[in-house]
């Protein structure tokens, strides 16, 4: 076995005579391996874009989400900052400061006294901003629609929602999701539509009057 292998260190087999002098120690550059060289073709060197592509493609490849949970929905947001689902891969930056945010996350019941709070968090967030409404609390009020008298029916009431994630409450997979469309989606904006949309769905006040919504359970049934 040792005979053997002494044997295949100092066999010749496969030199022929125009590779006898290789010596990838002594001289590298007669390696038999290809080397990689850049093409300076203009073809592939330069690339046209244009400013709302260019412009798109940055706010979607780093989005910084201000996030707004009020109840367990936000729990499995939580999930996400894990080495499991690794949010940050999709450039996810958690901030603190909505002056500093470009979307919102809101997960969980809206209640009528966190309502100008939330609104007021939106309008400190600068333009372009997105929303995302996570969980059925907060889409349609969930299991607190029909008999609180509290409870917001719906977030898109006081702020303009882009992405609706059903679910009680959504998973973390469904959340990924809900963050891919929204980048598709702001991949194929113009400034067009963004000027209109701040002209149509800008909420510019600080004092909501809520009135408290009726019970809808009179408990007359025909």
């Amino acid at each position: 076995m040792a005979e053997r292998s002494v044997g295949m260190v100092v066999s010749t087999t496969g030199l022929t005579d125009s590779n006898k002098d290789f010596d990838p120690f002594v001289n590298p550059s007669s390696h038999f391996a290809k080397y990689y060289s850049p093409d300076w073709d203009t073809s592939n060197s330069i690339f046209t874009t244009n400013p709302n592509d260019f412009a798109n493609w940055a706010r979607l490849s780093s989005l910084w989400p201000l996030l707004y949970g009020t109840s367990c929905c936000f729990i499995e947001f939580a999930s996400l900052i894990g080495s499991r689902f690794d949010f940050d891969r999709y450039g996810l930056v958690p901030r603190s400061s909505p002056r500093q945010a470009d979307l919102i996350i809101t997960a969980g019941t809206v209640t009528m006294k966190m309502a100008p709070s939330l609104v007021r968090l939106y309008e400190q967030m600068p333009e372009p901003k997105y929303v995302i409404a996570m969980g059925a609390c907060t889409i349609t009020g969930g299991m607190f629609s029909t008999d609180s008298y509290s409870t917001v029916r719906g977030v898109d009431k006081l702020i303009p929602v882009d992405i609706y994630l059903p679910g009680c409450p959504p998973r973390p997979e469904a959340i990924m999701d809900a963050v891919t469309k929204l980048r598709k989606k702001i991949a194929q904006e113009t400034y067009r539509d963004a000027g209109e949309f701040q002209i149509n769905f800008r909420f510019f006040t600080l004092e909501h009057k809520f009135g408290p919504v009726p019970n809808t359970r009179t408990r007359k049934y025909s």
